[in-house]
Order: C-alpha cells, then sequence, then structure tokens
C-alpha cells in the first residue's frame, strides 16, 4: 500500500475552532493553524506556501485572489459559515478542488442578534445605562418620548434564505410584527408573508435587515436611489455583507435625518476605517462581524465543516458541497486519502 494511503491527512485553520471541533478534527488529521498576529499580506502569504503541504482548509477569513494558483496539495476546502466570497471559488473549481460550506447552522445566532440590536435601539438601552451612571435618574422621565416597542411594526428582510426565515419566525410569533421580504423566489414565501420589490419594502418597512449574500447582483444593491424609499423613522440592519450596502449612501441618509439610526456588523471594508462617518453617528451601533458567532453556532458549523471536510477527503460528494460540478469536471478529484 502506498504511504501516501495511510497518512494522516493534514489540515489547516486559519483561525482558532471550539474544543470540540479540534477534538473531532484530532481523530483523523494533524491540525495546524495559522500562526496569530499576522498582518493581511502575510496571513495570505502564508496560506499561498501553505496549501502546497496541507490537505485541507477550513476557512474563516478572507483568502487571496490567486492562492489556487500554484502547486497543489490542497484537496477540499471548508468555508466554516455560509457566505462564500471569502474564497475563489471558481478558481477552486478549476483546479479540481471541492469546497463546502455550513449553510443554515448559525442561523438562529444571526436572527437573535438581530433582534439585540433592536431592542438596544428601540429601548435606547446605551443612551439610558450612561446617564444612570452619571448620576441622572430623571432620565427616566424621556423614556416615552424616545423609546417604543416593536409589535406591530412592519419588519422587511432583503433575503429570505435561512436566517431570513429564523428572522421572520422570532418577529411574528415572538413580538407580533408583520413581515415583508424582498427575494428572488418569491414562489417560496409563505402564505401571510409579502413578497415585493426592493423600493417598496423600503417604503412599508419600519426595519429593513439585509440577510442576503454578497453576489454581483447584491453588491452595492443598497444605495442612495433605494434609500430614498426609507421611512425617516426607520432602522436598518445589516447581517449580510457590507458591500451590499454603500456605506456613503447610508451615512449621507442618516446624517439627513432619512433614516433614523442603523444596526451594522459587517462593513464594505473590515476593520471600519476610523474615517469612516458611520462610527460618528449617535444613532448607529457598530459590531465586528459577530452576528453568527455564539458558543453553540460555533460549535454546531465547526462539528459540520470538519465532517464534510472529512468527507470531501475520502472523495465522497457531500449536499454542502457548493461547487459540485468539480465532481463532473475532474471525476478523480480528490485524490482519495484515508482519515
Amino acid at each position: 500500500m502506498d504511504i501516501l494511503e495511510t497518512r494522516r491527512p493534514v489540515v489547516l485553520s486559519t483561525d482558532g475552532l471550539h474544543p470540540d471541533v479540534a477534538e473531532r478534527l484530532a481523530c483523523w488529521a494533524e491540525l495546524q493553524y495559522l500562526p496569530p498576529g499576522l498582518s493581511p499580506a502575510q496571513s495570505d502569504d502564508a496560506l499561498r506556501e501553505a496549501v502546497g503541504r496541507v490537505q485541507g482548509l477550513i476557512v474563516r477569513r478572507q483568502l487571496p485572489a490567486d492562492l489556487f494558483e500554484r502547486p497543489l496539495a490542497l484537496r477540499a476546502v471548508m468555508r466554516q459559515g455560509v457566505g462564500l466570497d471569502f474564497i475563489p471559488v471558481d478558481r477552486a473549481t478549476a483546479h479540481g478542488i471541492p469546497v463546502g460550506n455550513t449553510p443554515a447552522v448559525n442561523a438562529n445566532a444571526v436572527a437573535e442578534y438581530v433582534f439585540a440590536g433592536l431592542l438596544a435601539h428601540s429601548r435606547q438601552l446605551a443612551a439610558f445605562d450612561a446617564r444612570v451612571r452619571a448620576g441622572d435618574w430623571s432620565a427616566r422621565t424621556q423614556a416615552g418620548a424616545r423609546t417604543f416597542e416593536l409589535r406591530g411594526r412592519t419588519l422587511g428582510l432583503l433575503g429570505f434564505g435561512a436566517v431570513g426565515r429564523r428572522i421572520a419566525a422570532i418577529g411574528e410569533h415572538g413580538f407580533g410584527m408583520r413581515i415583508s421580504t424582498c427575494t428572488q423566489t418569491p414562489s417560496a414565501v409563505p402564505e401571510g408573508i409579502a413578497a415585493m420589490p426592493l423600493e417598496a419594502l423600503f417604503e412599508a418597512s419600519d426595519v429593513i435587515v439585509i440577510a442576503c449574500p454578497l453576489t454581483p447582483a447584491t453588491r452595492g444593491l443598497v444605495d442612495a436611489r433605494v434609500l430614498r424609499h426609507a421611512r425617516p423613522h426607520a432602522l436598518l440592519v445589516n447581517v449580510g455583507r457590507g458591500p451590499v450596502v454603500q456605506e456613503e449612501d447610508l451615512a449621507d441618509a442618516l446624517e439627513q435625518g432619512r433614516l433614523a439610526g442603523a444596526v451594522l456588523d459587517v462593513f464594505a471594508t473590515q476593520p471600519l476605517p476610523s474615517g469612516s462617518r458611520l462610527r460618528r453617528h449617535p444613532g448607529v451601533l457598530l459590531t465586528p462581524h459577530l452576528a453568527g458567532v455564539t458558543q453553540e453556532a460555533e460549535r454546531a458549523m465547526g462539528l459540520l465543516a470538519v465532517d464534510t471536510l472529512q468527507a470531501l477527503l475520502r472523495g465522497e460528494r457531500p449536499a454542502n458541497t457548493v461547487n459540485p460540478a468539480v465532481f463532473t469536471a475532474h471525476p478523480t478529484t480528490p485524490q482519495e486519502t484515508s482519515p
């Protein structure tokens, strides 16, 4: 038997894994991590070097576009998460490398984040916390004028995948909100939820949640033209991808009072540049791309990622492979190992 058929595969993770995930992966592979504290350029260089010696890659950050344009030992790539804009999938396919992701398993975490942000804004929690810490108990007299309830308000969803559906369920059944959506598959929208064009969604909604993937069709979709249709009291929440929103147009709408506020977890450039006007607006809540990151979601995504990676390295064809054409275009890829 060829020694390559008995050797444990080497798997590189771009970032740390949940302990349960690392333990499961260690049962069948040698686990390595990128060194901590690397700059983006250093990280890219380390990845370019690694793909010549590792068989599996678990991705939690942006990969360089030219990563696969070199001699490769790599046999499979797993995105721990849903969005594929981190990975040059077309180039992976061209080189016979299957790519998987972990759809739906963090949908609840993202949905709960949405409502955490909405409640923080609607009840002005940070502002009242600051007033109490400053000794101003009389701030409570302003609550009636400054806060509002979610019940009865219209929640508009841009995107109606697993995340959008979970947000809709919580909004409707937990808070008594009316639900509308703009989606590429309106036929899949259940009865009782209005499917409508994007401009109409902004006109009808008290809260607009961006929960769609980044694609050529959605890049820059929410721009000045669309934002002009928003209600002045409306709140925009982005848990999809930063580049879906034209950030300068969003800042204009906020500063001009054409939108009341925003909860932003993702940005066109990450980290958010220090000069961004979004940092200075008091109605904006900013977080560092953590909506889908909880203990439970990290574990569930990680376990699915390592199980799918193991299947791919065995030569199997799991359903959550995002480029299944690779199997027909390269029928002998990936080369089978014995993890």
